[in-house]
């Protein structure tokens, strides 16, 4: 299941996901001269804060459209699958936010990482958990029921042990691994956030009924998560890794 992605409409609708990816981005704390792959890199906004940092940063993204606009912010950016990296020992640390949910693949994710740093590199990475979004989905699945339709989630939010276990095999050391539940506003409501990141799952709806299921969902979710002003707010639940490959000997 393809999500397609507009840089306009990410900036639009989600541009706190870049503002929230500083928590993660602190806890890597790059420095000067380091090289930095940031894998999944989208449109470049918090790459650009990672390259102030002084670190000699290479990002990649599978979407043509948010590595242009990474591009056009200066970033060395290019197209590349996460589940298929190209580099060997190049890397003294790894940075993704809010990427690695929607790469079902985890194992092949991992394996790239993990060729891609030089022993004892770091990765360091925050996406959505077990438990993210468990609202939205559980709204989702019965609006499209309500329809005969059959709901088909992108995502993949793993708990911490199962991804633990992942890195494990994948030979790194785990320094920290822990969910940190984060109750999202959005700046453009849960109609937004639908349009934003639900464009591969309405992709299997019949084009009369996108706005029926769609209000569906809201009616579904605006007791829970819209408040008495009309603000909604996402129920996220973020993983934060700090891992490490092994030194050599």
């Amino acid at each position: 299941m393809s999500q397609t992605w507009s840089p306009t409409d990410y900036q639009h609708h989600a541009a706190f996901v870049a503002a929230l990816g500083a928590t993660i981005l602190a806890r890597l704390a790059p420095q000067a001269g380091e090289r930095i792959l940031d894998l999944g890199c989208g449109d470049g906004a918090l790459t650009a804060d990672l390259v102030s940092s002084g670190a000699a940063v290479v990002a990649v993204d599978a979407s043509a459209p948010m590595v242009a606009a990474a591009v056009a912010r200066g970033i060395a950016a290019r197209v590349m699958d996460a589940r298929a990296l190209t580099f060997t020992a190049e890397f003294d640390a790894v940075f993704s936010n809010a990427v690695l949910h929607w790469i079902p693949e985890a194992d092949a994710v991992l394996a790239g990482v993990a060729r891609a740093l030089t022993p004892g590199g770091r990765f360091v990475a925050e996406f959505g958990g077990h438990t993210n979004v468990a609202a939205i989905v559980v709204a989702l699945r019965a609006a499209f029921a309500s329809h005969d339709l059959t709901f088909q989630s992108p995502w993949y939010y793993p708990s911490p042990d199962e991804y633990r276990a992942r890195l494990d095999a994948a030979g790194f050391i785990v320094d920290d691994i822990r969910l940190v539940p984060r109750p999202t506003p959005l700046p453009t409501g849960m109609l937004g956030w639908l349009r934003t990141f639900g464009v591969s799952i309405f992709a299997a709806v019949p084009e009369t009924l996108v706005a029926r299921v769609e209000q569906g969902v809201l009616e579904l979710l605006r007791p829970t998560l819209c408040d008495a002003t009309g603000q909604w707010t996402a129920d996220y639940v973020r993983l934060q890794v700090e891992a490490r490959t092994r030194t050599q000997g």
